[in-house]
């Protein structure tokens, strides 16, 4: 495993956030998920704005959150297969290679539970891992020229994305604050028509000496970086965050 990250911004950030050394001894991350926002109603799936947990590890691509659908129903996220189950062990529904399921989407083509699934999956186990994650072998970051964000100056790098990792994209832009701590995250929505989005996160607290988010909003991105903020496609509050 490599050291320090070679990239100067990086590695500040990374010491705001907790410290690299500390984070790499842990296994994973649970939070209490609470998600709204309007990209549900245009995938006609349904999201109910109740209390759910997630729970990721670090070491690995994999989540679950529970309840998923039914109250005693639980999805189950891996890259190459996603299931979800009652709490009598039976399988309700499960899709191997799932990300296969997404070609020749549209926009608003409609989703099945299962193509929620993977999305949660792989976009939950990046917010819980990041911005460590990027330190990891494979993830190469540039420096990108520093933004303008409601009067505040924010500092960005690029990273491209190992090919073999699951995500919303491979090139994403993460954008940190005078303070270190992560404020806007950047990337194209591949699984939704390319659709470019801005995640904007705020209300951080600290949780083990490590800094959390607990409010997270995810706006289109006009072509000049600028968001349409009065067009929220996902809301996500995280509260009780417990690592282990």
């Amino acid at each position: 495993m490599s050291g320090q990250p070679a990239n100067r911004l990086l590695a500040e950030a990374l010491e705001a956030h907790g410290g690299l050394d500390r984070w790499r001894k842990l296994e994973g991350l649970s939070s209490t998920i609470v998600s709204g926002g309007q990209l549900w109603g245009i995938k006609g799936v349904a999201m109910p704005p109740i209390p759910r947990s997630a729970t990721t590890e670090f070491r690995r691509q994999w989540m679950s959150v529970t309840p998923f659908g039914e109250p005693d129903w639980t999805m189950t996220w891996l890259p190459e297969r996603v299931v979800i189950d009652a709490s009598d062990g039976s399988v309700i529904a499960e899709r191997d290679q799932p990300r296969d399921a997404f070609a020749g989407h549209g926009y608003d083509t409609p989703w099945d539970p299962l193509h929620l699934a993977y999305f949660n999956g792989y976009a939950m186990w990046l917010y819980h891992s990041a911005p460590f994650i990027l330190a990891e072998p494979g993830y190469r970051v540039t420096d990108l020229a520093p933004i303008e964000h409601e009067g505040e100056t924010l500092r960005g790098i690029s990273a491209l994305f190992p090919a073999d990792v699951h995500t919303h994209s491979r090139e994403q832009h993460f954008y940190f604050a005078n303070n270190g701590l992560l404020r806007r995250h950047e990337y194209h929505v591949d699984v939704w028509a390319g659709t470019n989005a801005a995640h904007m996160l705020s209300d951080y607290v600290e949780v083990d000496g490590f800094q959390l988010p607990t409010r997270r909003r995810v706006y289109p991105r006009n072509p000049d970086g600028s968001l349409q903020a009065d067009v929220n496609i996902v809301a996500v509050d995280q509260s009780d965050y417990a690592y282990r």
